[in-house]
């Protein structure tokens, strides 16, 4: 193996990872998520392999749906909890505590948003014979 300890087999756990799709080993973003600064920003293309993070300008414009599909189950399931843990609290509790957690969510969603778009609409996958070849 190269001596990178980052190298992931499966699509799932380098996605869960946020790694590059076709060599699961470079890192989609460029700093850590805690960076509430910088958490945005994506290098243009893996630092491993070379391959491109935005294949067509415009292309994470579709990662708002995906956005708004974590949005959709996170007031579903904050909406549902409130509801049988606390027994139907106040309106106020329901919006105070699902914009908290959106909120405090942001980058992580942001991140997984993306990392989604890129791995199914990208039109890149992996390819492990690159790995083969960097483990010789």
């Amino acid at each position: 193996m190269s001596d990178s300890a980052a190298h992931i087999e499966s699509s799932t756990l380098a996605l869960l990872a946020l790694r590059c799709p076709r060599c699961h080993e470079g890192k989609l973003f460029s700093h850590s998520a805690l960076h509430l600064t910088k958490f945005t920003e994506m290098p243009a293309e893996c630092p491993v392999c070379g391959q491109t993070y935005e294949p067509e300008p415009g292309f994470y414009f579709g990662a708002m749906y995906i956005s708004f599909g974590f949005a959709v189950g996170t007031f579903a399931i904050v909406g549902i909890l409130l509801y049988y843990l606390f027994g139907d609290p106040p309106t106020w509790v329901y919006v105070v505590v699902v914009a908290a957690i959106t909120v405090v969510s942001t980058p992580l969603v942001f991140r997984y948003s993306r990392a989604l778009m890129l791995y199914l609409f990208g039109g890149t996958r992996y390819d492990a014979t690159r790995a083969a070849r960097r483990a010789r």
